[in-house]
């Protein structure tokens, strides 16, 4: 037993809760980016976009992996920009309004787009429309996104940021070493809760992007069929 522990008993019991919680936090960043993958690889098929898949590097920190989701998700952003100015441009202003208009028949919006689509791209596939309207109408980018993208970078800023992913496998000592050094008592118990803020909003935002995704994905499941 270290002497740390001896002076404060209850220092194992935080320390596998900072070892659950980096664990948790990986496992959401990893589902962020199969998550982002998905989405990217809806947009390259049915809007013409050119966006490059993204992969956790496990030789890299926290703040490595982090830094790469966020320009993954900037770039879809400034995709679905381009989708929207690409519609402005296109249409007349009243069908240009219908788009974001809430009680215009959601067929008759994806029809809209569908043609803007044909225009600029040629020949498109059934679903582009569709793909369109369900980003362009949701909060899926101009704020789920934006909000994610905060939280990564603030986690990425953090104590945890400068973390390796792969030390999970180094066993506990080499952990608390990498996470906390020689800390005290109070500088571990501050550094469980620093990562129990930063966990639970970043699990809530990721659950709000992760269930936007899936209602696109479905729904071009649902077209192709």
């Amino acid at each position: 037993m270290a002497l740390s522990d001896l002076l404060y008993p209850d220092n194992p019991k935080r320390r596998q809760e900072l070892i659950h919680l980096h664990q948790e936090l990986l496992d959401c960043m990893s589902t962020n980016f199969r998550a982002t993958n998905e989405l990217a690889g809806v947009l390259n098929e049915h809007l013409g976009c050119t966006i490059t898949h993204i992969q956790m590097r496990e030789s890299s920190t926290v703040k490595e992996n982090c830094d790469i989701i966020i320009q993954a998700m900037s770039e879809i952003q400034h995709q679905v920009q381009k989708i929207d100015s690409d519609m402005k441009e296109k249409l007349e202003p009243v069908l240009y309004q219908k788009l974001y208009d809430i009680k215009e028949p959601e067929l008759e919006k994806i029809a809209i787009a569908h043609k803007v689509f044909s225009i600029v791209l040629g020949e498109v596939t059934s679903t582009a429309g569709m793909v369109a309207i369900k980003l362009l109408g949701s909060n899926l980018i101009t704020l789920t996104v934006s909000k994610l993208i905060s939280l990564l970078a603030q986690i990425g800023a953090s104590v945890l940021g400068g973390i390796s992913i792969t030390i999970l496998g180094l066993g506990i000592e080499m952990i608390l070493h990498a996470i906390l050094g020689a800390m005290e008592r109070n500088q571990l118990l501050a550094a469980v809760r620093s990562y129990e803020k930063h966990l639970a909003e970043f699990k809530a935002a990721s659950e709000k992007y992760q269930r936007a995704i899936r209602e696109v994905t479905s729904s071009v499941r649902q077209q192709v069929q």
